[in-house]
C-alpha cells in the first residue's frame, strides 16, 4: 500500500515479419507501457506506421465530427456490436451524407434566422415611430434623420438652424426633418442627445412590414425544429454504430502508430516497455504463442525502490554482430518459403552490455507508477493525485490519507445529524454519477460522514442538541455526560483546552510520520549518512522541542493547562496522571533540538537551518483543528439558542426544548435565562424561528464542508506532504484499450 506495484522493464526483439502479430498480442493484453525509442543506437531508426493507419485516422476525424454534430454520448450506445470493414466503409458514408445534408440545411436556416432577426431589430424603432418608411428618405430638398434620443434636446439643436424644421417622436424614437441638406442637419444634431438609426429599405407602414418579418421568423424556427427533430431521430438510429466505429478506428490507429515507438532496422525491430512484475510471465507466454516463438523477450530489470535498484546506464551502440553472429542485414530475408524469421536471426541489441548493466533503447527512462491500494482505500487516491501521482521511489501516502482525513473531518464536526446527511450526500454522489472522479468523491464523502456520525455519538450531539447524550449515554449507560465533550459551557470549558493540546499532539504524530517516511526514502536512495543529516535532524528537532515544551523545565512562561489536560482532578479531560515531563527530560529535549540544528548546519542541506522554526510553527498549525471544532460547535449552539432558547445552571447550558423561560425560572431557582427562544414567543415569531433554525443549520452544514474539509486537506497537503512527497510520478498508460462498444465475434 505504501509502495506502488513493482514494475519490470521488458524488451521484445524480433524480425519485422512478425512485428504486426506482436503488436496485436501486446494490444490485447493491455499491460505493456511502451517506451519511445530516443534514437541513440547507430543503425536503428524509429519505425514507420503500419499500413491503414492514415485511413483510420481520416475516418476517425469523420466519425468524431458526426458525433459532435449529432451530440452522441456514450450512454446512447446500446449493445456492443461487430463492425466489419465493409460496413464501416458503406454505412459511414451514408450517415455522413445524410448528417451533412441536414446540418447544412440547419446552418442555412440559422443564417436566414440571424438575418431576419437583424432586420426585425432594425425595424422595431420605426414601427414604434409609426411613420411610413418611404416618407423617411428620398427627398431632394428635405433632410431627414431618425434615431433614438431625447426629442427636447433635438428640438433645441434644430432651433439654431436657419431653416424650417419638424420633429416627430414616440417612446424615445425621434424623426427630425429640416429644409436643408443632410450634412447640415447631422452637424446640428451633434449637440443633441441623439443616436442615429439607419432607415431600412421599404415602403408603407413599418408595423405591417415588421409583422411579416416576425411571421417569416416563426416559419424558419418551425423549419429548424423539424430539421433538429430529424437529426435527433438520426442520432438514436446511428449512435451505436458511430461509437463502435470510433472505437474500432481508434484501435486500428493506435496499433498502426505503435511502430513509431520501436527501434527498427530494415529487417528487425526492438520494443521496450514497463509492466507490473506479476504480469511478465503472462506477457511473455502470450506474445511468444502469437508468433510461434519467433521473438525474443527479455526482462531487462525489475525496478527496485532503493538506490541499489533501478538506475540508468550510459548506453553504448549495439554491435552490428549479435551473439549469434548474424548481421542486422541478414536478420530476416523475408522469403515467402521461410515465413517469419527466428528471433535468433534478429539483432538483439538488448544483449549488448556495458559495465553498468543492460543497455536500454531509452537512456532516460523511469518506471511508470501503478498505485497498489486495496479497493476500500483506492478512492482516496483522488486526494493524493490532487497534488500529483507518487513517483516510483517515494511512498504513496493514500493509506495515511484514508486514516487521517476522515478522522480530522469527523472530529471537527462531530455531530450525528450532520454526519448522517454527509453520508447520504456521499451515497447520492456515488450512485448517480458515472465519472470515476465523482464516484471516488462520493466514497470519500461517505467516509467523512461516517466519521462525523461516530464522533457525534461520542460527543452525544445531533444538530448541536445533546439528545444522544441524554438518551444513550445517560439513559442507557447511566453516565453523567457523553464520553467526550466540546467544551462550550463554563463547566466543561476544560474540554476546549484539552482539544487544543490533543490537536498539537496529533500534529506531532502526523509530522513524525512524514519525517519518518522521508528518512526511509533518503536511506533507500542515498544511504544512512544523508538520511541522518537531512531527515534525522528534523526528527530530533521536532521531538526535542516538544519534549521541552511538555516538561516542567522553565514551566513559568508555559500555559498551565498543558499540565492539567492529562493530569487528575479539576481541569483534567483525560485523567492519566500526567503533569508534565521532569526537568531532565526537558534538558534532553533541548539537547535534541541543538543536535538536530547541528546536523542541518553540517549536512548537505545547511540552507534549511533558517527554517528550523517550522518544528514549532507546523505543529501549532494543527491548532486549527480545535479552533474550527469550537467555531462550528459555537455556530450550531447559536442557531439552537435562537430557536429553543437556553438557560445556565451550575455553569452548564441547557436548551429549553419542552418548556419556556417561565417554567425554568419556577422549577430551577438557580437558573439564569440566556435567551428566551423564538419557539416560546408569538406564533409569528415561531414561524420565523423555524426558518432561522433550518437556514442556520444549512449554513453550518455547508460551512462544515468548506471549513473542516479545507482545513483538513490543507494540513495533509502542506504540513504533511511537503516533508516527503514530490508527486511527480509517471502515469502508467498500457498499450491497448478495453473494448466497450465493439466485439470481435
Amino acid at each position: 500500500m505504501l509502495r506502488p506495484k513493482r514494475m519490470s522493464k521488458v524488451s521484445v526483439t524480433g524480425a519485422k515479419s512478425v512485428m504486426d502479430d506482436v503488436i496485436e498480442a501486446a494490444y490485447d493484453l493491455r499491460v505493456l507501457h511502451l517506451n519511445d525509442y530516443d534514437g541513440h543506437w547507430p543503425g536503428f531508426d524509429n519505425g514507420n506506421p503500419m499500413e491503414g493507419g492514415d485511413d483510420a485516422s481520416e475516418k476517425l476525424v469523420t466519425v468524431r465530427s458526426l458525433k459532435s454534430i449529432l451530440g452522441v454520448e456514450p450512454e446512447d450506445a446500446g449493445p456492443s456490436r461487430i463492425v466489419t470493414d465493409d460496413t464501416l466503409e458503406t454505412e459511414l458514408e451514408e450517415i455522413r451524407t445524410e448528417v451533412n445534408e441536414l446540418d447544412d440545411r440547419r446552418t442555412e436556416i440559422e443564417d436566414e434566422l440571424r438575418s431576419i432577426e437583424e432586420r426585425i431589430d432594425a425595424l422595431e424603432p420605426f414601427a414604434t415611430l409609426g411613420i411610413d418608411l418611404d416618407l423617411l428618405y428620398g427627398y431632394d430638398s428635405l433632410a431627414v434623420q431618425v434615431g433614438e434620443g431625447d426629442p427636447e434636446t433635438v428640438e433645441l439643436a434644430l432651433a439654431n438652424l436657419d431653416a424650417a424644421t419638424q420633429v416627430f417622436a414616440e417612446d424615445g424614437v425621434v424623426a427630425a426633418f429640416a429644409h436643408t441638406d443632410e450634412d447640415t442637419l447631422q452637424s446640428a444634431l451633434v449637440e443633441a442627445d441623439f443616436s442615429v438609426l439607419e432607415v431600412p429599405d421599404g415602403e408603407g407602414d413599418p408595423a405591417e412590414y415588421l409583422e411579416e418579418l416576425r411571421h417569416e421568423k416563426q416559419s424558419l424556427e418551425s423549419n429548424r425544429s423539424t430539421v433538429e427533430g430529424q437529426l435527433e431521430d438520426l442520432r438514436y438510429d446511428v449512435a451505436g454504430f458511430l461509437l463502435a466505429a470510433e472505437e474500432k478506428l481508434n484501435i486500428r490507429a493506435q496499433k498502426a502508430e505503435a511502430p513509431l515507438a520501436f527501434a527498427t532496422t530494415d529487417n528487425a525491430f526492438v520494443a521496450e516497455g514497463w509492466l507490473p512484475t506479476g504480469e511478465v510471465e503472462t506477457f511473455e507466454r502470450a506474445v511468444e504463442e502469437s508468433v510461434d516463438g519467433h521473438v525474443h523477450i527479455e526482462e531487462l530489470e525489475t525496478a527496485a525502490y532503493d538506490r541499489h535498484g533501478h538506475g540508468h546506464t550510459e548506453a553504448e551502440a549495439p554491435e552490428t554482430e549479435t551473439a549469434g553472429g548474424i548481421e542486422p542485414e541478414q536478420a530476416a530475408d523475408g522469403e515467402a518459403d521461410d515465413g517469419a524469421a527466428d528471433a535468433e536471426e534478429a539483432p538483439a541489441p538488448q544483449e549488448a552490455r556495458t559495465d553498468g548493466g543492460t543497455v536500454s533503447m531509452n537512456e532516460h527512462d523511469d518506471p511508470p507508477v501503478v498505485q497498489d491500494n486495496p479497493s476500500v482505500i483506492r478512492p482516496f487516491e483522488l486526494l493524493t493525485r490532487a497534488v500529483g501521482r507518487p513517483n516510483y521511489s517515494e511512498f504513496d501516502p493514500t493509506i495515511i490519507l484514508f486514516l487521517t482525513f476522515p478522522l480530522m473531518f469527523g472530529f471537527i464536526i462531530g455531530d450525528t445529524g450532520y454526519g448522517l446527511i454527509y453520508t447520504a450526500i456521499g451515497y447520492y454522489i456515488y450512485k448517480n454519477f458515472d465519472s470515476d472522479a465523482f464516484e471516488n468523491l462520493g466514497v470519500i464523502t461517505i467516509a467523512a460522514g461516517i466519521s462525523t456520525t461516530v464522533f457525534g455519538i461520542l460527543y452525544g450531539e445531533i444538530f448541536g442538541l445533546h439528545l444522544v447524550a441524554e438518551h444513550l449515554w445517560h439513559g442507557v449507560f447511566h453516565m453523567d455526560h457523553a464520553p467526550i465533550q466540546k467544551g462550550l459551557s463554563p463547566a466543561s470549558s476544560y474540554w476546549a483546552r484539552a482539544w487544543f493540546v490533543v490537536s498539537v499532539l496529533f500534529g506531532i504524530l502526523h509530522l513524525n510520520t512524514a519525517y519518518t517516511l522521508n528518512f526511509i526514502e533518503n536511506y533507500s536512495l542515498h544511504g544512512a549518512k544523508e538520511a541522518v543529516f537531512e531527515s534525522g535532524s528534523w526528527i530530533l528537532a521536532l521531538n526535542g522541542l516538544w519534549l521541552f515544551i511538555f516538561s516542567d523545565w522553565f514551566e513559568g512562561p508555559k500555559p498551565n493547562f498543558i499540565y492539567q489536560v492529562f493530569n487528575e482532578g479539576e481541569g483534567a479531560a483525560f485523567e492519566l496522571g500526567f503533569a508534565g515531563f521532569p526537568t531532565e527530560v526537558g534538558m534532553v529535549g533541548a539537547a535534541m533540538v541543538l543536535a538536530g540544528m547541528a546536523l542541518l548546519a553540517f549536512g548537505p542541506a545547511a540552507h534549511e537551518l533558517i527554517e528550523i522554526h517550522v518544528v514549532l510553527a507546523h505543529a501549532l498549525s494543527y491548532l486549527r483543528i480545535a479552533a474550527v471544532l469550537l467555531a462550528k460547535a459555537g455556530m450550531a449552539f447559536a442557531v439552537n439558542l435562537l430557536f429553543f432558547g437556553a438557560y445556565e445552571t451550575h455553569g452548564e447550558y441547557h436548551y429549553m426544548l419542552a418548556h419556556g423561560p417561565e417554567y425554568v425560572l419556577e422549577h430551577h431557582e438557580e437558573a439564569s435565562i440566556i435567551f428566551g427562544g423564538m419557539a416560546h414567543g408569538s406564533p409569528a415569531m415561531l414561524v420565523f424561528g423555524i426558518l432561522v433554525l433550518i437556514v442556520g443549520h444549512l449554513v453550518v452544514l455547508i460551512l462544515g464542508v468548506t471549513s473542516s474539509g479545507i482545513q483538513s486537506i490543507r494540513l495533509e497537503f502542506f504540513e504533511f506532504f511537503e516533508k516527503f512527497y514530490d508527486g511527480d510520478g509517471k502515469t502508467y498508460s498500457p498499450f491497448g484499450r478495453e473494448r466497450v462498444f465493439t466485439r470481435d465475434q
